[in-house]
């Protein structure tokens, strides 16, 4: 409500009691507008009445919702359900546009906003949890398989003559068939046994790169946290030979938000060598239903390209569940969570 609404209702109750429930309301509106304002997680969580107070408002501001509104497009966020409807705040539209996952909506202001206050709340955490260089992230509406899946994709059209995908092995089937379902042959690199650990052998690495020639390969596809006994990639020496050979590097990081060490592995990676994406699992690291992760990188440029080619609009649904999940913590919620872990 505004100032002449509240202004009406004090012809109704006493000016007093309307001007305490307008102060009420002036602190949840203070905090959402710190939330816009700056981009950032907040450090304290929110209640879960401010929290709807702005999905609420947000909804509001979608065409789907517009009193007297009578939709005649063929994308007009009808619902036949209203549990449904209810399920999404109201929130139909979705994200992103036919060109760009990232774009905004004409016919969906507060969905995009959410769209881009999401990613900025991510990006923030991102930074919190070790990658403090990062450059720009988006959260895309399919599970890590099939965002590295689109991370190739982009790089198909920087390297038109690149088929081979070079892969430290990890015996797990999606980011395997990530590789196959992109239309790219994974170059399979045996792990060497050092102690009991199974690690990453860089020599082969780059005797596979100088048998195939570097401009054959599409990219270097390394993981962080895996399996035991298999650890982490050497990623901060996979992306100095990357940088020598001028190949891209896309890293699994399925799990590693919630990991200091596989947060430490690619921010050393990229200072010391060449890393072009890191893609995470949204439940993984954001216990939130599985079906989202984030794509992440330290060239804007790149991140804006990937976004670019994911075909047509996408559910809203991981975005708002993030959404929802940071705002509830606050970063200092989500730091506890990461000390608890470790």
């Amino acid at each position: 409500m505004n100032r002449e609404t509240f202004a009406a209702g004090e012809r109704l109750v006493s000016p007093a009691y309307v001007r305490q429930g307008c102060e009420a309301r002036h602190s949840h509106e203070h905090l959402i507008r710190l939330l816009l304002e700056k981009g950032k997680c907040p450090e304290d969580g929110w209640d879960e009445s401010t929290l709807e107070l702005f999905l609420h408002e947000l909804a509001v501001m979608d065409s789907n919702n517009f009193l007297g509104n009578c939709g005649v497009g063929e994308r007009e966020g009808r619902v036949a359900s209203a549990l449904v409807a209810r399920r999404h705040y109201r929130l139909i539209h979705g994200i992103g546009r036919s060109g760009d996952i990232s774009a905004v909506q004409p016919k969906a202001a507060g969905s995009s906003l959410l769209n881009k206050i999401t990613n900025s709340l991510v990006l923030d955490i991102i930074k919190l949890a070790g990658v403090h260089t990062v450059a720009n992230c988006f959260v895309v509406p399919m599970a890590t398989g099939m965002s590295l899946t689109l991370c190739f994709l982009t790089l198909r059209h920087r390297r038109p003559k690149a088929k081979y995908i070079i892969w430290p092995r990890i015996d797990q089937k999606s980011c395997f068939k990530s590789m196959i379902t992109a239309g790219f042959e994974p170059v399979v690199i045996e792990n060497v046994l050092e102690g009991d650990e199974l690690r990453t052998d860089l020599k082969a690495v780059e005797a596979k790169v100088q048998e195939l020639g570097p401009d054959n390969v599409l990219c270097v596809h390394s993981t962080t946290s895996c399996f035991a006994p298999r650890v982490p990639d050497r990623l901060e020496e996979l992306a100095v030979i990357c940088a020598n050979y001028d190949i891209p590097h896309i890293v699994n990081n399925a799990y590693g938000v919630q990991s200091s060490k596989c947060m430490h592995l690619i921010q050393q990676g990229a200072r010391v060598g060449r890393i072009d994406a890191f893609v995470q699992s949204l439940d993984k690291n954001f216990m939130v239903p599985v079906g989202g992760a984030i794509i992440a990188g330290f060239n804007d440029t790149f991140i804006q390209e990937i976004s670019k080619m994911y075909p047509g609009r996408a559910s809203a649904s991981p975005s708002l569940d993030v959404l929802i999940t940071l705002l509830s913590l606050g970063s200092n919620g989500y730091k506890r969570l990461l000390k608890e872990r470790k």
